[in-house]
């Protein structure tokens, strides 16, 4: 028993020294996506905060490719010690249910912080015969398989939440992959297809102009900027939430106390006002919390998009 202790002690004091010492070099927040994505914008907004912080260089280092798979990779075989942080999203839960990653979501990395999330929507061509969504599942249903929705890929955020959507409500509506989300929105508009599902910044200026119908939101509460849209469940359909998020992992193994700081730091530079003013310029909504907040949501989006997955037969692009 005594032994059994004494370990105990050594790696609490340990772990408190790595903490203390930490960062001891350049920290690199890897994002397996390209520039310019969410989880990027995010690392760079952090990663200077985080740089001011602690008077060392915080670097955004961009590792696209494989749907993430990459870049997230890099981050579970790097040594765990906190010099190399995974600044990912959504799709490092549904990647696993599509195909083999290189790593255990769950496993190989310790939760930081969910850092912000951003709503999504499901918008329509103003000449369908629908108002709301509510008359959007009717209308699918009385013409299964007549009506198509575009998304950016297959295996997407914005596909996957579509998917989950005619899972719950039972409707039969062919899906269209596009090579982004332009394609998707513009086609939408011109009436190819009839409905799409995207992030409530990127089609604003379409539902303005009235060239696009927003029909739910699929965050838990209704969006700020479309007060007047209501929610699934407000729509007397399955209780549905699905926003896109982003979060910050370290490599497993990394000590409690680096982790405690990681998330401390993360959660303080959220409640900078100049980083709230950029992410809501950005369609994101800060997010935050302790590491046991992202570890019940990676639980939970694992299970979903498997159960997602398994039942239509997606496949990534």
């Amino acid at each position: 028993m005594w032994r059994i202790l004494a370990a105990l002690a050594f790696s609490f004091i340990a772990g408190a020294a790595a903490a203390q010492d930490y960062p001891s070099r350049p920290v690199h927040l890897i994002v397996p996506f390209t520039p310019g994505t969410g989880a990027d914008i995010l690392a760079r907004l952090v990663g200077m905060k985080l740089s001011e912080r602690w008077k060392t260089a915080v670097i955004t280092d961009n590792r696209p490719g494989a749907t993430g798979n990459i870049g997230a990779e890099l981050v579970a075989k790097s040594p765990p010690d906190g010099h190399a942080v995974l600044f990912t999203a959504t799709s490092f839960a549904s990647n696993p249910a599509m195909t083999r990653t290189p790593y255990d979501p769950q496993k190989s990395f310790a939760p930081v912080a969910l850092v912000a999330t951003s709503s999504l929507a499901v918008l329509i061509n103003p000449d369908v015969a629908a108002r709301d969504m509510r008359e959007f599942v009717a209308l699918a249903k009385a013409q299964p398989g007549k009506l198509h929705y575009g998304s950016p890929g297959s295996g997407g955020v914005q596909h996957l939440a579509m998917e989950l959507i005619k899972l719950e409500t039972g409707i039969d509506v062919v899906h269209v992959p596009y090579k982004g989300l332009g394609g998707a929105v513009s086609d939408t508009v011109a009436g190819h297809v009839q409905a799409t599902v995207a992030a409530l910044q990127s089609v604003a200026p379409h539902v303005q102009s009235g060239k696009l119908r927003m029909i739910a939101v699929l965050s838990a509460g209704r969006a700020a900027a479309f007060p007047d849209v209501p929610t699934l469940k407000e729509q007397g359909l399955p209780d549905l939430e699905v926003d896109t998020w982003y979060a910050a992992f370290a490599p497993a193994g990394t000590p409690a106390a680096v982790i405690r700081k990681l998330n401390a730091a993360i959660n303080d530079s959220l409640n900078d006002a100049a980083i709230k003013a950029s992410l809501e310029k950005q369609g994101m909504i800060p997010a935050g919390g302790d590491p046991a907040r992202l570890e019940l949501l990676l639980k939970k989006e694992l299970a979903r998009w498997a159960r997602v997955v398994n039942a239509s037969g997606i496949k990534a692009d």
